[in-house]
């Protein structure tokens, strides 16, 4: 299946927001992200939050395992959708980065496109996935 080579790592990740893309997206520093991830680091939200991520990851990573993809792991992260996604790429050393796109054209416009954000901060190809 896949050519000779070894079966792929597949990460998956899931970006928790704070509150709607604006409440961090127009946070205007780093230092303000940071501040708010200490605030809530630990919180039962921010708890029950993370089990809710760990929930979806449950179809992906049973249909990677049965279609015979290597080892699968999950990470979690908080703040800016893309940038956390395309640092977790890089810092994983990613070849490729599958997007997954569910929202309407309208809330696209509206509130910005995180896999338009993906593919102009990433140094490796993006798949868009419907």
């Amino acid at each position: 299946m896949f050519a000779g080579r070894p079966p792929p790592t597949v990460i998956l990740v899931h970006v928790l927001g704070f509150g709607g893309p604006s409440a961090v997206d127009g946070m205007s520093n780093d230092a303000e992200l940071a501040e708010l991830r200490e605030a809530i680091e630990g919180s039962p939200q921010l708890e029950e939050r993370k089990a809710k991520a760990e929930a979806i990851f449950a179809a992906p990573r049973a249909f990677f395992k049965e279609h015979g993809f290597g080892d699968v792991h999950t990470v979690i992260k908080s703040g800016r959708a893309a940038e956390e996604i395309v640092n977790t790429a890089a810092e994983h050393g990613a070849e490729l980065i599958v997007v997954g796109n569910t929202r309407s054209l309208i809330n696209r416009l509206m509130l910005g496109d995180v896999a338009h954000q993906v593919a102009k901060g990433a140094t490796v190809p993006v798949l868009l996935a419907r």
